[in-house]
């Protein structure tokens, strides 16, 4: 039935996954949500294969019309210094700023003095890919059901990224979590209910190319806040989205196919705008003209991340920037969606083991869908269906207290707590 669009639909976990009890005290667990919350995935016929999925982006396909209100943030890291812009979900208003994306203006100071949080509602902390923002078709695609279900909801945008100024030289970084962690709970702005995060992270390259993700939905998963945080976390669910996961075998694979460079290509030709753009700032510390020349993506890591931030090979890199090793260290309900013909993050680079390990964690996964596509006839997108079943489910049937940080899950044959430790690998950039 696949040719008819009809994509199967498969789950990989732990043997015992995460108990969740529900606000009537009634228990379930982390794969039967999932399994509950996930619709059947039919996409449009017409786009027989993961290419024409990923390509049909290329169409630019009108999205939710989703209203923002811009703050710019000085980061608080004491090397990692610059600002960094954070974009809230707004109610519709008049006016445009010319100088940010449509639909997207700057708080004025006393709005932001009177922009409050309601503690009723959830809150989704949303994170775009290289070169993208909270502008993106998919992004706003996913945000929209959301907030209709009534959702607070706010993107964080990679520096330099979404027109935003880039003011230190401490540009985008696969791996960096400072601005996010500064971000989110406990959050330094005037929210008190910080309550669910999801990461959507995404690839967009401007032009008449298609839209990607990858990187940036490494940034909750693994290494990144919900490992990095542990224990401490104070979030209640994370959502990924055709995350590469392994860096180093997604361009290893990709490098040896004639479409995979293409995507690379497009990839790397977008970071090259984004560093041309900022080139005032980057030129002291970057060869410019050399960058804008680079005939692949490794060689615009080697003379771009590695220059920047320290590495001694795109490879380092690239295992640096990977989060499949650390899936074992999520401890808070994890989803990660993911399409098994998915060009750009290929099945090969999926941690399959490391899911079936940790019982926070649960891989969805389709047989179809492309890479952050999943378009289904008519227009609409399959993908952030299974998001709002899936956080929606968090945040008004579950009991909080059942969502919080854990290392461990109860075995109930021999009674006794069973911990995963997880792994955690010292980063280069951390003894900077």
């Amino acid at each position: 039935m696949e040719w008819l669009g009809y994509a199967k639909t498969g789950f990989t976990h732990a043997k015992q996954p995460r108990v969740v009890q529900d606000k009537q005290g009634a228990k379930t667990d982390l794969l039967k949500i999932v399994e509950k919350t996930t619709p059947p995935c039919v996409l449009n016929p017409l786009l027989l294969n993961g290419h024409m999925q990923t390509l049909w982006s290329a169409t630019k396909p009108v999205g939710p019309k989703i209203y923002y209100k811009r703050k710019v943030f000085e980061s608080n890291h004491e090397t990692f210094v610059g600002t960094f812009a954070v974009d809230f979900v707004v109610d519709e208003y008049e006016g445009e700023d010319a100088t940010l994306f449509r639909r997207t203006t700057y708080f004025s100071e006393e709005e932001f003095k009177q922009f409050e949080s309601d503690d009723e509602k959830p809150m989704v902390i949303i994170m775009h890919g290289v070169a993208g923002g909270s502008h993106e078709v998919y992004l706003r695609h996913a945000v929209a059901p959301l907030v209709e279900a009534g959702w607070e909801a706010c993107v964080i945008n990679s520096r330099g990224c979404a027109k935003s100024e880039l003011n230190s030289r401490f540009l985008y970084n696969g791996r960096a979590t400072w601005d996010i962690r500064q971000a989110s709970p406990p959050m330094s702005l005037p929210k008190e209910s910080w309550k669910l995060t999801t990461s959507l992270a995404r690839e967009m390259v401007e032009g008449e190319v298609p839209e990607q993700a990858s990187i940036c939905s490494g940034i909750l998963s693994g290494r990144k806040h919900a490992h990095k945080q542990g224990e401490n976390c104070l979030l209640s669910g994370a959502v990924v989205c055709s995350n590469p996961f392994n860096l180093e075998i997604s361009n290893t694979l990709l490098s040896g196919q004639y479409l995979g460079t293409k995507y690379l290509n497009m990839v790397k030709d977008a970071l090259v705008a984004y560093v041309k753009k900022h080139r005032s700032v980057l030129e002291e510390h970057l060869d410019i003209e050399a960058v804008s020349k680079v005939k692949s993506m490794e060689e615009f890591d080697r003379l771009v991340e590695c220059a920047i931030w320290g590495y001694p090979t795109e490879a380092a890199y690239y295992r640096d920037a990977s989060s499949s090793d650390s899936v074992l260290a999520i401890r808070i309900p994890f989803l990660a969606i993911h399409a098994l013909d998915d060009p750009v993050a290929p099945k090969e680079a999926v941690p399959w083991q490391e899911f079936k390990q940790n019982p926070n964690t649960v891989l969805l996964t389709t047989s179809m869908g492309g890479h952050i596509s999943w378009y289904e006839s008519g227009g609409g997108r399959w993908f952030p269906k299974a998001i709002a079943g899936f956080l929606n489910h968090l945040a008004f049937q579950a009991d909080p207290e059942s969502l919080g940080a854990v290392s461990y899950i109860k075995d109930d044959e021999d009674n006794k707590n069973i911990e995963y430790v997880g792994t955690r690998r010292k980063m280069l950039i951390e003894q900077y």
